[in-house]
């Protein structure tokens, strides 16, 4: 499998996972010029992706969605709760008959030679869901937009050899931010956003010998950056209650404005 984030941040994501024969977005949240830059980056176009997968209808989740449906005819799948909001959101323009592929969590589906597990996550959307996606005997996870972990989420999550994981914000930059309160509060709520430290504590259940690399995404522009959420992170694995320190496996920063590195596992 090959699995990379082409955009991650507050303003814009999009994640690339695939196989040999089978290429798959999950989320479309950038312009199409930016999806089609980074596929070509790893020798790929919008002809070759075989399915979008929507974790939730905010608009940094879809906002090239309808440009892309239209253009390729690419099948979506989403829960049926997401459909409608963004039908209702009226963003997306007139899409193809038929594009949309419902699914539902905790009900595995396949792509091809991809098989995909939505799970339910706590986010204020319409029904909102994270992403693990398997291919023989690899597994790759996706979990941002999640205001708390539990043990469902963990399971959900475990032996992974890749997983991009959300870090959005940094408590005391957003406590002490121009924000207003109930952004703020939303934020901060249990449908908000993974703060830097319970990203970390969420690792540190998850962590494993054949772990290969950690993405750190969805950073907020505003309440974060870069260095502070890698170093945060690495904190609460060395400190954490787990036998393994933060050197002991690859993590990374997913950016907002270019192509991470390609893992293959």
């Amino acid at each position: 499998m090959r699995f990379c984030s082409i955009a991650s941040g507050s303003s814009g994501n999009c994640i690339y996972v695939g196989s040999d024969n089978t290429h798959v977005l999950v989320d479309v949240g950038i312009s199409g010029k930016r999806i089609e830059a980074g596929l070509n980056s790893i020798d790929l176009t919008g002809r070759d992706i075989d399915g979008i997968l929507i974790t939730h209808e905010h608009s940094d989740h879809i906002k090239c969605l309808g440009v892309m449906a239209r253009k390729y005819r690419i099948p979506v799948y989403a829960t049926g709760g997401t459909v409608d909001a963004m039908l209702r959101s009226g963003t997306l323009g007139k899409l193809p008959e038929g594009i949309f592929r419902e699914i539902r969590e905790d009900e595995p589906f396949s792509i091809k030679d991809l098989n995909i597990h939505a799970f339910t996550i706590p986010h204020d959307a319409a029904q909102p869901v994270g992403y693990r996606v398997e291919c023989k005997n690899q597994a790759v996870g996706i979990a941002t937009d999640l205001g708390k972990f539990n043990e469902y989420i963990i399971d959900n999550l475990q032996n992974l050899d890749a997983l991009l994981l959300e870090a959005n914000h940094d408590i005391r930059m957003l406590q002490v931010g121009k924000y207003p309160y109930y952004l703020k509060q939303r934020i901060l709520g249990d449908r908000g956003h993974l703060s830097n430290e319970n990203a970390g504590r969420l690792l540190c259940r998850l962590l494993h010998d054949n772990l290969k690399a950690i993405f750190l995404g969805h950073l907020s522009k505003e309440n974060n950056y870069e260095e502070l959420a890698y170093e945060t992170v690495c904190s609460e694995v060395t400190l954490g209650d787990n036998p393994y320190k933060s050197r002991d496996f690859k993590i990374q920063v997913a950016k907002r404005d270019c192509i991470s590195e390609l893992i293959t596992v």
